[in-house]
C-alpha cells in the first residue's frame, strides 16, 4: 500500500522537540519565533513537494531471535527471516523485538516513509534556507510515519480500532504496540533496510539505498509496527563479539561487514 500526504495533513503530527532540539534552541521565546518561521515555510513548499508512505500487513511468528514473515500464498507462500539482536548488558530481562511477536501465529507491519528528494537538493544556494528545509523535511518524514501508524492501528490493522488519542498523546506514545525504526536503539543495523527494500520495495516512494543500507534521500524512516501491548523501546547497547558472530550467521553475512555497518 502507498501513501501520499500533502504538507498540510502532516504538519499537526510534527513533533516540534526535536525541530528545537536540531537547532539546539531552549529559549521559549525563540522557539515560537522559530515555529512560526516553519509553518510560513511549509506553506510556502505546500504545493509543490509530498510526504509518501509505504506500508504491508503480514503474518508472523518468532523463532528464537528472529522473525519469521510469510510471504504469498498456497504454494508460493515463502518465509522471510528478520534477524534481531538483544540485549546483553544491564538488568535483565535481556530484550529483543522477536520477543514481543508470538511463536505460535502473529501479524507485523513493515513501513517507511520520505519525501520528494527536492526538499534536500533545490536549496543549494542558500545555506540557512537548506537547513531549514532539510531539518522541516526529516519531521516531515516523521510525521508521515505517526500519521500512518495512527491509521495502521485504526483502520488498516485495527488492532485498536477504538483508540482515542490526541496527536500529543501519540507523540509520547500512549498508543498500544511499538514502532522502531532502522537504525534506532532496538534496531541500530541500518543495513536491514535492504531486507525491506526486497520486501516493501522502497523505490516506489523515491528511496534509494547506500551501499551500507543508509537511505536517501536522508530524511526517510523504515521499521517494524508491532501490535504487542506489552511491547516497548529499548536500547541494543554493546554488541559483544559472540553475539555479533552469531547474527553475522543469521544475517548471511560476513562478521567484518556487519562490524563495520554497526561502527563495532
Amino acid at each position: 500500500m502507498k501513501i501520499t500526504y500533502r504538507i498540510s495533513e502532516l504538519v499537526p503530527y510534527i513533533n516540534w522537540v526535536y525541530y528545537f532540539f536540531a537547532w539546539q534552541v531552549k529559549d521559549e521565546a525563540e522557539k515560537q519565533r522559530m515555529k512560526r518561521e516553519a509553518l510560513s515555510k511549509l506553506e510556502e513548499l505546500e504545493d509543490k513537494y509530498r510526504a509518501y508512505a509505504v506500508f504491508e500487513l503480514f503474518d508472523a511468528h518468532s523463532e528464537d531471535d528472529d522473525i519469521v514473515i510469510s510471504r504469498g500464498e498456497g504454494s508460493e507462500e515463502r518465509g522471510v527471516r528478520i534477524p534481531c539482536l538483544r540485549q546483553q548488558q544491564g538488568k535483565p530481562p535481556y530484550m529483543c523485538l522477536a520477543d514481543f511477536i508470538s511463536p505460535r501465529q502473529d501479524k507485523i507491519g513493515l513501513f517507511a516513509t520520505s519525501v520528494d528528494i527536492g526538499l534536500e537538493t533545490d536549496f543549494d544556494d542558500d545555506v540557512y534556507q537548506k537547513m531549514l528545509t532539510q531539518l522541516l523535511a526529516d519531521r516531515l518524514a516523521e510525521a508521515a510515519a505517526e500519521r500512518l501508524h495512527e491509521r495502521v492501528r485504526k483502520e488498516f490493522w485495527g488492532y485498536a480500532k477504538n483508540e482515542h488519542l490526541s496527536i500529543d498523546d501519540m507523540l509520547i506514545e500512549r498508543f498500544q504496540g511499538i514502532r522502531p525504526a532502522v537504525g534506532y536503539p532496538s534496531l541500530p543495523d541500518t543495513s536491514m533496510n535492504f531486507l525491506l527494500d526486497e520486501i516493501l520495495d522502497m523505490k516506489q516512494i523515491g528511496i534509494r539505498l547506500t551501499e551500507s543500507g543508509a537511505m536517501k534521500p536522508h530524511a526517510s524512516v523504515s521499521g517494524m509496527m508491532i501490535s504487542n501491548p506489552q511491547a516497548r523501546y529499548f536500547s541494543i547497547g554493546k554488541i559483544g563479539e559472540d553475539q555479533l558472530r552469531d547474527y553475522a550467521y543469521r544475517r548471511g553475512l560476513p562478521a567484518e561487514v556487519l562490524r563495520k555497518w554497526l561502527s563495532l
